[in-house]
């Protein structure tokens, strides 16, 4: 004979895993999946004159955006970088206007 305690006691670590994986899913998953699609339509909408932040930390202006995936650079008036897209990490103007957080005391 099974012990009803047993059944009980399984099916209980059961539900604690399901809650488990559906708050790791929700909490840790879907935003980065939600964060890459943003970052993913981004890259395709780059356009010239855009003001980027790549991911080195490298500013610049886009001169042109090549069939190859990348894109032309401007560093600075006159010196140009080739670079990929997906090197490129956000907005150049995001990056300036950051929110400023304040420390609580």
């Amino acid at each position: 004979m099974m012990d009803p305690q047993g059944k009980s006691g399984s099916t209980g670590t059961l539900m604690i895993m399901g809650m488990m994986i559906l708050v790791f899913y929700f909490f840790m998953i879907r935003p980065q999946a939600k964060k890459a699609k943003t970052q993913k339509k981004y890259i395709s909408d780059l356009q010239k004159g855009d003001k980027v932040v790549t991911i080195a930390g490298i500013h610049g202006v886009i001169n042109k955006v090549n069939d190859d995936n990348t894109v032309n650079l401007e560093t600075s008036p006159g010196s140009y970088m080739k670079i990929e897209k997906s090197a490129i990490s956000m907005e150049w103007s995001a990056a300036l206007n950051k929110p400023v957080v304040e420390e609580k005391k």
